[in-house]
């Protein structure tokens, strides 16, 4: 045995409740132990296969918990070496990866434009916003959709602006329908950040969008508004949802008024930015890092959670702008998590343990005082928290550049399209 190598590859015949099935697979051996069979259970009838996931090479973490796995190493056909294993809970768990847990207790979203992100990582949601699409946009395998949405714009028709508008908002929902092919759940599309103080060019921008989707067979049940959390931005979600059944993400949210605003306005879903507030407390405080329990955007994110939970609020968290693993681990156990793809492709490769942090029985017994912020409240409040004004505000900016430079390409791009070029 111990001149075996670290990893071995073998043919494995798993033994459950009568019920065998074979596999190849790499296993490391520290997990195993030497232990020769009588023959006739090498005898044994043609196996029956065992129900697995649909994959060229399952993972060990598939097997239920307590299965024998029976491994015949082939080193001769007169004696060949037996090996036995029992897959405990604890080492099913070690070797379940730290997103598959996380998927335990969170719902796990994906925020990316990339169809292949989404199709590998296997989100229940995806989120979108000007920024990603632009990214996205400038990919070759994209193009279709770009081009497609700039033919819908010349042919509706109206001044220059008018047809970019409409290529815009087509190319926005555009990619959501694609996305929504790869997730079993919903999809945010963003609202113009330039409309932020402005609740019914909010409203109205919002409905004509979700008209873009049902036009392409998709329910507004599938789809969330992102709006800015500005005061005009959280009373267009009220209205979104008291009025018309849309459902909306509040998004750019950096205060507990924020949250406290979105929640009385009873929208669906908001978004506390957890890196943002990270960004800025490094920026401004003279720490050059901050350890998960004591992250200043994990802190904010947990206290807006307790509050929720511990009042009945209908209004789910949902984390994003993650800056690092150890953030979203901390956060684990949060309504949704929407998280990028390199932060995906780090948890499916982290196989350390992943408890829930955020636990409603935790939230209800939380010392928060329930609070009501009217307007002049609300402004306030939000006022006093300088973190929060300034990253607002540079959101909404940050947004609004990246919406304008996708307007330059798609100008750019009609303008061929009308000179056959």
């Amino acid at each position: 045995m111990h001149n075996l190598r670290s990893h071995i590859s073998v043919s494995c015949h798993c033994f459950f409740k009568g019920i065998d099935f074979l596999f190849q697979r790499s296993l490391p051996s520290r997990l195993i132990s030497p232990l020769r069979v009588p023959a006739a259970w090498r005898r044994a009838s043609p196996p029956t296969p065992f129900p697995l996931p649909p994959r060229a090479l399952p993972r060990l973490s598939d097997i239920p918990p307590g299965l024998t796995c029976c491994l015949c190493i082939k080193s001769s056909p007169e004696s060949p070496l037996i090996i036995m294993s029992t897959l405990s809970p604890d080492k099913r768990r070690k070797m379940e990866s730290a997103l598959s847990q996380l998927k335990k207790h969170t719902v796990v979203v994906a925020d990316t434009g990339d169809f292949n992100a989404i199709e590998e990582y296997k989100p229940q949601d995806a989120t979108t916003n000007p920024s990603l699409i632009l990214a996205a946009a400038k990919m070759p395998a994209y193009q279709p959709l770009v081009d497609q949405a700039i033919k819908y714009g010349v042919a509706k028709g109206g001044t220059e602006e008018e047809q970019v508008a409409n290529a815009m908002d087509k190319l926005f929902v555009s990619f959501g329908l694609e996305i929504l092919k790869k997730v079993p759940g919903r999809v945010s599309t963003e609202v113009d950040a330039r409309l932020s103080f402005d609740k019914a060019a909010m409203v109205a921008k919002a409905l004509k969008l979700i008209g873009l989707y049902e036009e392409a067979g998709i329910s507004k049940e599938r789809v969330l508004i992102k709006l800015s959390s500005t005061w005009e931005g959280i009373q267009a979600g009220r209205e979104l949802e008291k009025d018309h059944g849309v459902h909306c993400n509040m998004t750019l949210l950096f205060s507990f008024a924020q949250a406290v605003a979105c929640a009385e306005a009873k929208v669906t879903l908001i978004s506390p930015f957890v890196g943002r507030i990270l960004d800025w407390h490094k920026e401004n405080s003279g720490r050059a890092s901050y350890e998960p329990h004591e992250d200043p955007g994990v802190l904010s994110v947990t206290k807006i959670y307790n509050y929720y939970k511990k009042f009945g609020y209908g209004t789910v968290v949902m984390g994003a702008s993650f800056r690092n693993t150890g953030q979203v681990k901390a956060l684990a156990g949060c309504d949704l998590l929407t998280i990028s793809p390199g932060l995906l492709a780090e948890l499916s490769q982290d196989h350390s343990a992943v408890t829930p942090a955020l636990r409603v029985d935790k939230a209800k017994a939380c010392d928060l005082e329930k609070i009501h912020l009217g307007e002049q409240d609300y402004r306030w409040q939000h006022n006093e928290d300088r973190m929060a004004v300034e990253k607002l505000s540079d959101g909404i900016r940050k947004f609004a550049a990246d919406a304008i430079k996708l307007e330059t390409m798609i100008k750019g791009k009609m303008l061929s399209v009308k000179n056959g070029i």
